[in-house]
């Protein structure tokens, strides 16, 4: 099960970010015209396998469905992601 871990959206890097035991862990974006592509996942291996990636993927699905953005899973992780929690679907962007 995972555990909460405390994400912060850093604008400034267009990034999603959370620390884990030292440990910077990421989820990139890019946000233009109302549209989250998610770039890249990042959690190392030091880390890895506690829902870390899971959670920054939620957390980017989250706000984008508060924000009423469309998202686009450009990285293989949120693809995969996305394919396990079709409560998400809607959000994509088909354009």
């Amino acid at each position: 099960m995972a555990q909460d871990y405390a994400i912060v959206r850093n604008d400034a890097l267009n990034r999603f970010e959370t620390t884990v035991d030292g440990v910077l862990c990421v989820l990139d974006y890019r946000l233009r015209d109302g549209v989250l592509t998610i770039t890249h996942t990042g959690v190392p291996d030091a880390v890895g396998g506690r829902g870390i990636a899971a959670t920054l993927t939620r957390t980017a699905f989250d706000a984008a469905r508060r924000e009423g953005w469309r998202v686009v899973p450009a990285c293989s992780y949120a693809a995969v992601w996305l394919a396990k929690h079709p409560e998400y679907a809607d959000l994509v962007d088909r354009r």
